[in-house]
């Protein structure tokens, strides 16, 4: 398995399909409780803009991609309206230095979306990809932020079973969301 940066437009078209696979609209509500499912859907624009700011954190095995986790900047916290709030949280959070943890302005990054082929998880590819993540975004930064709806239990799992911390919880768009942080 490699791990590595997206660098090329296949890469970017690869993360799409597979988001497009685990959409709530593509899988059944069984799948989403036992294996989770991603919310956001991308274009290929945004997610290209992102990915030239940060480099998107990519598994591939051979021509096929594994998995992936989405470098969001700060910068593009108006561009995705599920994630609106998320971000005003991040920054009400860092407003008060007995919640933020140690999170500042300026040295965080969030990850938008965390995704592993069926066919391969249970693998160790969902903790591999947030590791390599985490050595690829320092120094610039030392913490990757995201939120889990609290209904998708899977991926709440998953996250506080590789090292996530709860920063919030929170209701936004008629769901409850976990903001959760990771650090080394």
């Amino acid at each position: 398995m490699l791990y590595t940066r997206a660098t090329s437009s296949e890469d970017l078209q690869k993360i799409l399909d597979l988001q497009r696979v685990n959409l709530p609209a593509s899988i059944s509500e069984e799948t989403q409780k036992t294996e989770g499912y991603v919310t956001v859907h991308h274009d290929f624009a945004l997610l290209k803009r992102m990915n030239d700011a940060c480099p998107h954190i990519i598994a591939k095995d051979g021509d096929t991609m594994a998995g992936y986790t989405l470098c969001m900047h700060p910068m593009f916290g108006d561009e995705i309206e599920v994630l609106k709030a998320m971000f005003q949280k991040i920054y009400q959070i860092i407003q008060d230095p007995s919640k933020a943890q140690g999170i500042t302005t300026d040295n965080f990054i969030v990850m938008g979306q965390v995704c592993v082929d069926k066919n391969y998880r249970r693998q160790g590819i969902f903790r591999k990809l947030y590791e390599t993540m985490l050595q690829e975004v320092q120094p610039q930064f030392q913490y990757i932020i995201t939120e889990v709806d609290i209904n998708n239990v899977r991926s709440l799992e998953a996250h506080y079973g590789i090292g996530f911390k709860l920063l919030s919880r929170y209701s936004s768009d008629g769901r409850i969301w976990d903001l959760i942080s990771l650090s080394e």
